[in-house]
């Protein structure tokens, strides 16, 4: 098998680990009864392919279990919301990184906390009012506190898929 094929066959696995993690996330009630807060489990898969095989691959995957979580299990207004969390979470995610003076745990704490303040810019622009910003406070413990979760856990499977990381 050649580099090519081995390639498409990494992102198309994990892809679907993504998609698998977003539909079981979307099997669990909101936490805490904070409306819209998820754990991230897809994240997981996010930040594997960004700190394995690169900012390319983590945007293709992140873009791809976007598009199919939310035609598989949401609707038009839960795409603008993901792809405005997903993609200002990953462009931050990529710059921390790339800093290389932060480990993964603080990268995915920043990747969740920007996830919300992307999806709260679409309600403001949705709504016509900035009053949900308010909101922010909340979504920033919960991001804080998912962050944390989904990083210990992507950098234990780091760990085990490359121990040179």
């Amino acid at each position: 098998m050649n580099n090519k094929t081995k390639q498409i066959a990494k992102y198309g696995l994990l892809t679907a680990l993504a998609l698998i993690l977003g539909y079981v996330e979307s099997l669990i009630p909101a936490f805490f009864a904070i409306p819209g807060m998820k754990l991230g489990l897809a994240n997981i898969v996010v930040i594997i392919a960004l700190y394995t095989i690169g900012v390319k691959g983590a945007f293709i995957i992140n873009i791809s279990r976007i598009l199919l979580i939310s035609f598989l299990f949401g609707n038009g207004v839960s795409l603008l919301f993901s792809l405005a969390g997903g993609m200002l979470s990953l462009v931050i995610m990529i710059a921390l990184k790339s800093t290389k003076k932060v480990g993964i745990i603080p990268v995915s704490i920043c990747g969740a906390v920007t996830h919300n303040v992307g999806q709260i810019l679409v309600a403001m622009i949705l709504l016509e009012t900035t009053s949900v910003a308010w909101y922010l406070t909340v979504l920033w413990f919960a991001g804080l506190g998912a962050g944390i979760v989904i990083g210990i856990i992507s950098g234990e499977l780091i760990k085990r898929i490359n121990p040179n990381i």
